[in-house]
């Protein structure tokens, strides 16, 4: 058995240890105790060194603690390892933050946390809501920042699972229960590293929402993550107010009115797109000579159908016994239209054509569109359809 000793002291990060059990490449390494903590409860595991070789996974086997080294272990016993501070440091930062959040949304809106993840860059929570609105946001923020300033105590506590404990989430575990409280606002059953008060998670930002299994899942960083990442969104701010040449505090309205802008211009741009694939399409009409069965014909085989393409079309059928058919390449699709007394009905022509190559498309009496599966296919579907 493994004698946890973060469970006591998150703070400590050398120690020296006994080694119990040890696997034939020496790699795979188990300790009488240890201040290593495992990957376990969305709290990913301690990094460091073990006798000079770096710990690269620590593995929860319930009784007993695995360490992962990069390289065989030379001596037995005893054994002295070093946790990576900043990175356990900045662990409980996270950890405890998650924990004072958590509350925070059950005292404020009765939203329960349903589980926890503590990524590289950010973590993350899914509550059981439905919806967060910006306001609810805004004040879970506000109020677990208000409690970071307190600088309330944070102890770790242990029960039996017979006893009330008092715990926000209750726990599935029998017997001892190890339980994390923050001095009158949580008390939860949690095994993971915490700082010592509410002052040390330091600034809690949160960052993003978005829907997850009928819940919500929330972005959130604490301490110097919180910091850095402040840091990021102002330096990214600043760099827009300079495209601008105004001051930062103007530059989301002069984005927005930029937008607005674009916007108008890009409808306006449209229409004149219409208006001018409406000309070609007459031009065209004018331009192309009947056959002898007194229909004018246009194939068009293009890189890509575009969306003012299919507004042509319909201006070349406009005119009398006239048939436009454009085959784009990326991706293989088609476009057929015709005029209602051309005596071919687009739709009831192009989609049997389609099906017998493996295509999908369809349309009515005088336009229709499709698509198939490679080049080769089109070719096939614009040769049968130009078959007089």
């Amino acid at each position: 058995m493994t004698e946890r000793l973060y469970y006591n002291d998150s703070y400590l990060t050398e120690f020296r240890a006994n080694v119990i059990d040890v696997s034939p490449d020496r790699r795979r390494v188990v300790l009488d105790r240890t201040a290593f903590y495992p990957s376990s409860g969305g709290q990913p595991f301690d990094r460091g060194t073990l006798e000079g070789r770096t710990v690269v996974d620590v593995v929860d086997e319930e009784d007993r603690i695995v360490h992962i080294l990069d390289a065989a272990l030379g001596q037995t016993s005893p054994v002295t390892g070093l946790v990576d501070w900043a990175r356990r440091f900045d662990h409980m930062q996270q950890h405890t933050g998650q924990h004072l959040l958590s509350a925070v949304l059950l005292e404020l809106f009765n939203f329960p946390t349903v589980s926890f993840h503590l990524g590289a860059e950010s973590s993350t929570i899914d509550v059981a809501a439905a919806a967060l609105e910006a306001r609810q946001v805004l004040a879970a923020e506000e109020r677990a920042n208000a409690l970071v300033f307190e600088n309330r105590p944070v102890t770790v506590e242990y029960g039996q699972s017979s006893e009330d404990l008092g715990l926000r989430k209750a726990t599935q575990r029998e017997g001892a229960i190890r339980v994390v409280a923050i001095a009158g606002v949580d008390r939860n059953a949690c095994g993971g590293t915490h700082v010592r008060s509410t002052g040390e998670i330091g600034p809690l930002l949160l960052r993003k929402l978005e829907k997850m299994r009928g819940n919500i899942r929330i972005e959130f960083l604490c301490g110097s993550r919180a910091v850095r990442q402040a840091r990021a969104d102002f330096d990214r701010l600043s760099a827009v107010a300079r495209v601008f040449s105004a001051p930062l505090d103007d530059a989301p309205e002069l984005a927005q009115a930029q937008v607005e802008k674009l916007q108008e211009a890009e409808k306006v741009r449209k229409k004149l797109a219409l208006e001018l694939a409406q000309i070609r399409g007459r031009q065209r009409y004018l331009e192309t000579v009947p056959d002898s069965a007194g229909l004018r014909w246009v194939v068009l085989r293009l890189p890509v159908l575009t969306d003012d393409l299919r507004a042509e079309a319909q201006s070349f059928t406009g005119g009398q016994k006239a048939v436009f058919l454009a085959a784009g390449e990326e991706p293989p699709a088609i476009l057929f239209a015709t005029s209602s007394d051309s005596g071919i009905g687009a739709g009831e022509r192009l989609k049997p054509v389609l099906a017998s190559v493996g295509g999908r498309g369809g349309g009515n009496s005088v336009l229709a569109q499709g698509s198939v599966l490679s080049k080769s296919a089109l070719e096939i579907v614009v040769q049968t359809l130009t078959q007089k």
